[in-house]
């Protein structure tokens, strides 16, 4: 009875793990099949180095979205990476037990969040201060770039909390035996065996910053053109998706689903990147 439990439970995660990378292939064969002839009909250099995109003329050159997706993905980086990895630190290693059973349900709902509520925040709060200090709309990569940096904390801490207290104690307990302060003892030995589960959480920031869709549109501006400082509009390449798949047709709809190609490869990319890293810090 035992024997057919355990190849009945093998086989259901088997079949379970094949759903998930089916699922996958079937989004990567669509997006591939109906976007990569767009491409090549456009011109792979006009696609993605022009600098216009007016559908109704004919003109899908999508590089104002792509630099607006780099920008705001690297400013949300900035400012959310060092606040999770610090904030992910001081709770697993000298938050006493009273604070953390307010601090971890607290974390816990900022990823409950629905994006549109972080979308209304920035639009109420983030960008009628950045007006009131800088001038301008306020929509801008700025708002974007702060609003998505929260948003990404949640990941981040949570992943790299989880990395950090997975390391065994016994490296602690041998670090403070050789006199080490329980600062350093934490620093120069608990994150460093951490590093590749820390890195895990900072991938998955970056890959829920650069797909994020509803909070950018709301506070970014959604301008087509380059991005000229922190102040001014830009488009992500998921608002421009968003933005006009309602009403897009014929070559305008395939240029779309184009432009999720070049983010899918985007996201892709990242995950080599990250793949290759850990294995490097594993070596």
């Amino acid at each position: 009875m035992n024997t057919f439990k355990e190849k009945f439970m093998k086989g259901l995660f088997l079949a379970t793990a094949c759903v998930s990378i089916l699922a996958v292939a079937l989004i990567c064969f669509f997006l591939f099949y109906n976007g990569a002839p767009t491409i090549i009909q456009i011109g792979l250099k006009e696609f993605l180095s022009g600098t216009t995109w007016r559908p109704s003329n004919g003109i899908y050159g999508i590089l104002p979205m792509i630099l607006g997706s780099i920008y705001v993905t690297a400013g949300s980086i900035l400012i959310g990476v060092p606040i999770g990895i610090l904030t992910a630190i001081f709770m697993a290693r000298f938050c006493k037990k009273r604070l953390y059973r307010v601090l971890k349900p607290a974390v816990n709902l900022l990823a409950g969040i629905p994006s549109v509520v972080y979308g209304f925040f920035g639009l109420m709060v983030i960008v009628p201060a950045i007006r009131i200090l800088f001038g301008g709309s306020g929509k801008s990569m700025l708002a974007a770039s702060i609003i998505l940096g929260i948003m990404i904390l949640p990941t981040i801490i949570g992943v790299s909390e989880s990395a950090l207290r997975a390391v065994p104690e016994s490296y602690y307990e041998g670090s403070r035996a050789l006199g080490a302060s329980h600062e350093r003892s934490v620093f120069y030995t608990i994150v460093p065996a951490a590093k590749s589960g820390i890195m895990a959480g900072v991938i998955l920031g970056i890959g829920r910053s650069i797909g994020e869709t509803m909070a950018v549109i709301m506070v970014a501006g959604n301008q087509a053109v380059i991005p000229s400082g922190l102040l001014t509009g830009l488009r992500t390449m998921t608002a421009n998706i968003v933005l006009e798949m309602g009403y897009a047709t014929d070559m305008h709809r395939q240029a779309l689903i184009a432009t999720g190609v070049v983010l899918f490869i985007f996201i892709l990319i990242i995950n080599i990147c990250f793949s290759l890293l850990n294995r490097r810090s594993k070596e």
